[in-house]
């Protein structure tokens, strides 16, 4: 199948107009966005929390967790993100890619609208 690469920009929510270019891997297992903690931190986000997580070989890393607007083909959403050190791949995970309204196609490798689905309590009337 391969693997996706694609150039997203990130904002601070405070202060949208400081942004970043950053290349993710697009990383449809993964829940959480990873952005190197340099960026982050240049941008003014900070870290609200930490999270432990567990890497594939069994290891426990805790890394910090703050909040960023993420903008792709000018789709923008806030979404968590994981303040990456060094060694941690730049991911772009399924909650941001959700919040933009974007799934991965793994077959084809590019990121296409995702259906939105709103639940009714009530069925709408029929004439």
């Amino acid at each position: 199948m391969g693997l996706t690469h694609i150039r997203a920009r990130i904002a601070n929510p405070a202060r949208p107009r400081r942004t970043a270019s950053v290349r993710f891997l697009v990383d449809s297992g993964a829940v959480y966005s990873v952005v190197p903690a340099p960026i982050l931190r240049r941008l003014g986000i900070q870290a609200h929390s930490s999270r432990t997580f567990i890497l594939a070989d069994g290891t426990e890393i805790t890394r910090g967790v703050g909040d960023a607007t993420f903008v792709i083909d000018g789709q923008r959403a806030a979404s968590p993100v994981i303040f990456g050190e060094k060694d941690d791949a730049a991911l772009l995970g399924t909650v941001s890619l959700e919040s933009l309204g974007l799934v991965l196609d793994p077959m084809k490798r590019i990121l296409r609208p995702l259906p939105m689905v709103l639940g009714h309590l009530r069925p709408p009337r029929r004439i």
